[in-house]
């Protein structure tokens, strides 16, 4: 019986993986290694966090942007501190996230590469599943954390390939999701316009014809109804890098002219004379990135915030002034850093800038090239616009 990794499944006709059980064991020589003393001393180094020597990430799958020739040289690795409670079992929840599996086994989750051993059998590390029983050892005085699957009589298990848990809580990001987040300028001078509904309504929702100027018969018939909203403006050189669009729903051309028919046949808001319309974004969201930190300074700011907020909390979506031409790519951490203050010297005649502090840590999700937007994961300081963000680098 052949072994597969999880990312060659064979599938079925109804688009289920079929997987050989003992395929995706734990390498017996991890395990037989396990013995009592080292169970002992590994228990005891969960009692007080043990920095260690940092492995290497796994090598990035060929679909993974590598950052530009010109990004900045690699800066050294922290060392890694386990927590404290960090377990040498864990069962996998429904409900899990990979963000939350690698915060209960590290005081820094963006450093999960470094510890997450990936054999020839599970190639992939965002690939793990509810049920699946995660192990902690200590291999050659360094921590290693991986898949640990009884050996059982053979026999086939079928699963999903999308119950893979995600990185980060998709709630969170759903409502984001629905469709084109930022229109470049040039996009926005030239993208069809509703022009007027064809029952004279000053607002429109699903299931109302509207008329449409400027689309073309060449272009496609399903469209994304969006609304230009705050700009993204780069704080750096002052550059538009572009504007929110604002989903308002989906329309559906039924008739090419001038104007062109068609009908709103989804709508997450009022529609109104001006919305713009942009083709619907073929790709879809892929979650199974995992949380890694960049290997170069960003020097970024955080630009805006989701629906325009101006406090800034967990899980609440914010962009970035920096995206892949800087060698961002989504799982990458950043930590935020909330500026010094000005402080008057009591012995000095100038005003003493104090430190930036950090104030929370964020996860890249989607990228363009010079403008990303992030997954606020944790806060420990309030966070606004123009706060700074970097690469992260262990305070512990």
């Amino acid at each position: 019986m052949p072994n597969y990794s999880r990312s060659q499944l064979p599938i079925d006709r109804n688009g289920v993986a079929k997987l050989w059980w003992p395929a995706v064991c734990w390498g017996s020589g991890l395990l037989a290694g396990l013995s009592t003393a080292v169970l002992v001393s590994l228990a005891g180094c969960a009692s007080q966090p043990v920095p260690v020597a940092p492995l290497p990430a796994p090598a990035p799958e060929s679909r993974v942007p590598t950052p530009p020739a010109s990004a900045p040289a690699a800066l050294p690795k922290a060392p890694v501190l386990l927590k404290p409670d960090a377990p040498l079992r864990y069962v996998v929840q429904p409900g899990d996230t990979l963000w939350s599996i690698s915060n209960r086994y590290l005081l820094d989750p963006w450093q999960w590469p470094e510890i997450w051993y990936v054999n020839g059998q599970v190639r992939n590390p965002h690939l793990i599943y509810p049920g699946d029983v995660l192990e902690l050892a200590m291999v050659n005085g360094r921590p290693q954390l991986g898949l640990d699957v009884e050996r059982l009589s053979p026999q086939v298990r079928e699963l999903s390939l999308d119950g893979a848990i995600p990185t980060i809580p998709l709630d969170a990001i759903r409502d984001f999701l629905r469709g084109p987040r930022l229109i470049t300028p040039e996009a926005l001078k030239t993208a069809p316009y509703l022009l007027a509904f064809v029952d004279e309504h000053i607002i429109g929702g699903e299931g109302n014809l509207i008329y449409v100027k400027n689309l073309r018969e060449s272009e496609p018939y399903r469209y994304a109804l969006v609304r230009p909203g705050q700009v993204y403006r780069d704080p750096d050189d002052g550059a538009v890098l572009g504007y929110e669009a604002i989903p308002v729903g989906q329309a559906d051309v039924r008739e090419f002219g001038q104007p062109a028919t068609a009908m709103l046949s989804a709508s997450y808001r009022e529609a109104l004379v001006g919305d713009r319309l942009l083709p619907v974004e073929d790709e879809a969201f892929r979650a199974d990135f995992y949380p890694h930190a960049p290997d170069h300074d960003i020097g970024g700011r955080i630009i805006a915030a989701f629906d325009g907020i101006s406090q800034i909390a967990q899980y609440q979506i914010v962009a970035i002034n920096r995206g892949s031409s800087h060698g961002l790519e989504p799982g990458h951490v950043l930590q935020i850093l909330r500026a010094g203050a000005k402080v008057a010297d009591p012995y000095g005649s100038k005003r003493v800038q104090l430190p930036d502090q950090p104030a929370g840590q964020m996860l890249v999700f989607k990228t363009t090239p010079r403008l990303s937007y992030a997954l606020i994961m944790t806060v420990t300081r309030p966070v606004e616009v123009l706060d700074k963000v970097e690469r992260p680098r262990s305070l512990r």
